[in-house]
């Protein structure tokens, strides 16, 4: 980048070397300016808030986690597990006391900052998050605690069960993905299949950005990709109005992905937070979100938009970037 001013050719007036050294001075500071640090986004987050500390209490003492955690340890299944309380959860993985601190961290991380832009109240119970160390001790454990045969090698949440039971060598953006859901469900109760669970997916791969939690395209993208190719994607009105069981039986894998990159479209338009603000506020008069998003993307023309949005999906790239707990 610049100029090498050993290569500058015979006959070039004096006066131009100073005027390139200011050009390449003035370059190279916009360069490093501009680059992207690892970890963060590049984006502008106008939607953010100014971080500041959640004002949400916690409506449980410590005696009422003291009490959890010796109840809790009567039903140990064997020997091995570390347990660590991280509000509003209990923490007990089987891996090794540090591996399971670090992870403990993990969920402070993801409680903070989900806290900080999206829920004011905590889960309605203690809820206990396993972590098992690997995929047979997690169906191991699920068959023997919980009577589960689970469908997926990841984790899941149970509010039957009051858990988050999960395979934690998939990492992190599991353990982040399922958090986002017991909170959903103590602030949006009603909230659709479509952006529970496509607001958890846009944090299975996550990191900061000012402060605040930020999503990053992800392994879900190639797939969504191939979908669009092939015409194949259904309206945003024919996923929004999915039910439940056909958001979770029907192309299951698309409908993720499809969910997980409108939110990640809002979250690079400085719109997902107003979105789900709008969303919950309006959920009455409008119960799959439809009309929410269109006022919020002032949009009239879904399906122009959803060109739009195709267009903008085929441009992405997939990332992979490590979530580094502050």
């Amino acid at each position: 980048m610049g100029t090498n001013f050993q290569t500058m050719k015979r006959g070039t007036p004096i006066l131009f070397a100073p005027l390139a050294l200011f050009v390449l001075i003035l370059v190279s500071v916009l360069y490093f300016s501009t680059r992207q640090t690892p970890g963060k986004s590049q984006h502008s987050r106008s939607e953010f808030p100014p971080v500041k500390e959640s004002k949400s209490i916690n409506k449980f003492t410590d005696a009422d986690f003291a009490a959890h955690v010796e109840q809790l340890k009567k039903k140990l299944p064997g020997r091995g597990f570390t347990i660590i309380v991280q509000p509003p959860f209990v923490v007990i993985g089987d891996g090794t006391p540090a591996a399971v601190k670090s992870q403990a961290e993990t969920v402070r991380w993801a409680v903070d900052k989900l806290k900080q832009d999206y829920f004011e109240n905590d889960p309605r119970e203690i809820l206990n998050i396993w972590l098992f160390k690997n995929e047979a001790s997690y169906r191991k454990h699920a068959r023997a605690l919980f009577g589960d045969e689970p469908d997926t090698p990841y984790g899941y949440y149970s509010s039957a069960h009051k858990a988050l039971v999960m395979n934690i060598e998939t990492g992190g953006g599991t353990l982040v993905h399922e958090i986002v859901h017991p909170f959903v469900e103590a602030n949006f109760p009603n909230c659709p299949a479509w952006f529970n669970e496509g607001l958890g997916s846009l944090y299975e791969q996550s990191g900061e950005a000012e402060g605040h939690i930020y999503g990053y395209t992800n392994w879900r993208l190639p797939g969504l990709q191939e979908a669009i190719r092939r015409n194949i994607v259904p309206s945003f009105k024919t996923l929004m109005a999915t039910g439940t069981r056909a958001f979770y039986d029907e192309d299951k894998g698309s409908n993720y992905a499809q969910a997980r990159y409108l939110c990640y479209y809002l979250q690079e338009r400085s719109l997902l937070i107003k979105f789900y603000k709008e969303f919950r506020a309006n959920h009455k008069n409008d119960p799959t979100g439809y009309q929410t998003l269109q006022s919020v993307l002032n949009e009239t023309d879904m399906s122009a938009f959803q060109k739009k949005w195709e267009k903008f999906v085929l441009g992405l790239s997939e990332e992979f970037k490590l979530l580094a707990p502050a």
